[in-house]
């Protein structure tokens, strides 16, 4: 569970820089493949967005642990909001 949050974290992080300041985002979709366990360490999150349109962007993130191996892999996708839609948000 912890690997899914922390790459929701940096995937949200990732899409929100791409956003105009009246703008949000909402995850529509997130995915997270498990690859091998993760007992103790330090874990890194990088994510990217592969597509950004206007209304749909998705995003993909890898984790790895300290020795740069890949411990599990997710993608998101994200609706941007506006207007109405992002007051409060």
């Amino acid at each position: 569970g912890i690997l899914c949050v922390l790459a929701d974290a940096a995937m949200g992080a990732a899409y929100v820089s791409l956003l105009e300041d009246d703008e949000s985002f909402a995850t529509l979709e997130l995915k997270t493949n498990y690859l091998k366990p993760v007992w103790s360490g330090r874990i890194t999150a990088a994510a990217e967005v592969l597509k950004a349109g206007r209304t749909i962007g998705l995003v993909d993130c890898r984790m790895t642990d300290e020795g740069g191996s890949l411990v599990a892999h997710a993608t998101s996708t994200c609706m941007t909001l506006r207007g109405a839609q992002a007051e409060g948000r």
